[in-house]
């Protein structure tokens, strides 16, 4: 198990890396932080979040608390509720017996996992979700999160699934994060942990990464989003966003970068987008160790 515990917790850690080395519109990066936040936070919140979260055993819920509180001593603010919610349960997969061996394996694993959760993790959720206090997170009229569940887990969220992208991963099976992103990202063959102890992103991982958060924005009403400014500005993002799809050398694109400065001085995060690159950059690492290991 340590191996893989290892494997889980690098691929994590390498994951939140590229997330914020390269500049995504709307979101924090080490080229342009925004939102009151800058990217060393997130560094910071993946290395506080990193062991409660990959703790070999531990239930989904567990983890999702543990690290959140690790995160909020270290930090001090919401960095990554998003990015546990969607990890947590990856984590956890990653450990069950060939869940490594291939994109389906993982993806059965991880339902083998949803299918078992229950109010317990559902009260460590809750209680992670109030900590962090997201942005935009108002009252549910069910299974409201400062409330005691009456469900398990994945229940709970399915009540949220037609308004929260994260929530409907749960309900789903994780569907989305492994059709629209992961699926695509394999297919690219790219090694993301070949450059995990570096601070230097090769070019072609970091188009990688702008790409991937490019899909992931032009194809789902981003929650985060919504939550804040309703699904009007949500589609308008969206719709940008399809504009940059198929498009090359982002980086260098003074368009790209003034489309981020201007959705960071109206106050729009596409913040769940970013989850979603983070979970399936982590879940793509995850993958990786059988290839290595060959």
């Amino acid at each position: 198990m340590s191996g893989i515990s290892d494997h889980v917790q690098a691929c994590f850690l390498n994951a939140c890396r590229l997330d914020v080395a390269v500049r995504k519109p709307g979101n924090v990066s080490v080229a342009s932080p925004g939102h009151r936040m800058h990217a060393e936070l997130f560094i910071a919140s993946a290395q506080a979040a990193v062991g409660p979260l990959c703790a070999p055993g531990a239930r989904v819920g567990a983890r999702i608390e543990a690290a959140m509180a690790t995160t909020w001593a270290s930090v001090g603010c919401n960095t990554n509720l998003g990015i546990l919610l969607l990890c947590a349960p990856l984590a956890a997969a990653a450990e069950r017996p060939g869940a490594l061996d291939d994109a389906a394996a993982l993806r059965a694993a991880v339902r083998w996992v949803l299918e078992r959760l229950d109010r317990d993790d559902a009260r460590a959720a809750y209680r992670a979700i109030a900590m962090a206090h997201p942005g935009g997170l108002g009252h549910a009229p069910e299974q409201d999160v400062r409330d005691e569940p009456s469900l398990d887990l994945r229940a709970a969220m399915a009540l949220a699934s037609d308004r929260d992208n994260i929530a409907r991963q749960y309900a789903d099976g994780f569907a989305e994060l492994f059709d629209i992103a992961l699926a695509p990202l394999l297919n690219l063959g790219f090694s993301l942990m070949a450059s995990d102890d570096t601070d230097v992103v090769d070019v072609s991982i970091a188009e990688l990464v702008q790409r991937l958060y490019i899909e992931l924005l032009s194809r789902l009403p981003d929650s985060h989003i919504v939550r804040k400014h309703g699904e009007a500005v949500a589609h308008i993002v969206m719709r940008a966003a399809q504009a940059w799809r198929g498009r090359e050398r982002l980086a260098h694109d003074p368009d790209f970068a003034a489309w981020d400065a201007q959705l960071k001085a109206d106050g729009i995060n596409p913040g769940t987008s970013a989850d979603f690159t983070v979970a399936a950059l982590f879940a793509a690492g995850l993958l990786e160790l059988r290839r290595t290991a060959a």
